[in-house]
């Protein structure tokens, strides 16, 4: 494996998801009083914290997604534990996401969330296809071509940083119940 993609242990991304998870848990865990007929949702600066963390955690993990999906467009052979660790963020990036999907969220904190889903999809996407170009059992000029050209996430992954940006300024600057105008 390039040294380079080596530098992020894998199990210090899945640590962060895990604490991540228990914090979405908590959340999620809002249950509805007895006798009441709507469920309670957190207040919209909750929403948007939780969103915030999960997001840092998706851009924590870049770095080295990036470098995977770089390492698997090396002209040399691409060892096997760029696969291994490619799998493993590809693992990372499917919890995130449906961490996003599985939280409460209302009016403009539901879109956010939606752009945030479709990033992390594609970072998922990335690093599966450059796995599948890396380590196909049919090589063929064409497929070695696309695969010579991976180079990293790319255009996605500063759209993810700018977007995490933007959730953690609203966090930490609007009051519950007030709308950005």
């Amino acid at each position: 494996m390039p040294e380079h993609a080596a530098q992020d242990p894998p199990s210090r991304i899945f640590v962060v998801t895990q604490d991540l998870l228990h914090r979405a848990a908590r959340v999620l865990g809002h249950r509805r009083p007895a006798g009441a007929t709507t469920p309670l949702r957190p207040a919209r600066s909750e929403q948007l914290r939780t969103l915030a963390d999960v997001l840092d955690a998706a851009v924590a993990a870049q770095p080295l997604a990036d470098r995977l999906v770089a390492a698997c467009g090396e002209p040399e052979p691409v060892p096997g534990a760029v696969a291994i660790a490619a799998g493993e963020q590809v693992v990372v990036y499917h919890r995130l996401r449906g961490m996003v999907r599985a939280l409460p969220a209302d009016d403009d904190v539901a879109e956010v969330s939606e752009r945030a889903v479709r990033l992390l999809s594609y970072h998922q996407w990335m690093l599966h296809q450059s796995l599948v170009f890396a380590f196909t059992t049919n090589p063929d000029s064409r497929v070695e071509a696309g695969r010579l050209q991976l180079n990293g996430l790319g255009a996605p992954a500063d759209a993810l940083r700018e977007l995490r940006d933007q959730v953690r300024a609203a966090a930490d600057g609007v009051p519950d119940g007030k709308s950005r105008s």
